[in-house]
């Protein structure tokens, strides 16, 4: 994916305004690693890893550093 849909993108700038938080969310980057971990682990873990993601960033870790965890024990699944 190297386009955000215009649907997307309006369906995230309300969403984050209804609720309080800011809209500077890295869809592609999201989408991406959910997808991975879909495809690597098993789909119903996608959303989850998501959320947990997100999760650890409000907790302080930065965005990148939560990926790359991600990423990193999808490979050691393989």
């Amino acid at each position: 994916m190297t386009e955000s849909p215009d649907e997307l993108t309006d369906w995230t700038a309300a969403l984050a305004a209804a609720l309080g938080v800011q809209d500077d969310v890295p869809s592609i980057e999201l989408l991406d690693v959910t997808r991975e971990v879909a495809h690597g682990v098993t789909r119903p873990a996608g959303p989850i890893s998501t959320y947990l993601i997100g999760r650890a960033v409000a907790q302080g870790l930065p965005f990148e550093q939560a990926i790359a965890v991600v990423r990193a024990r999808i490979a050691d699944r393989a």
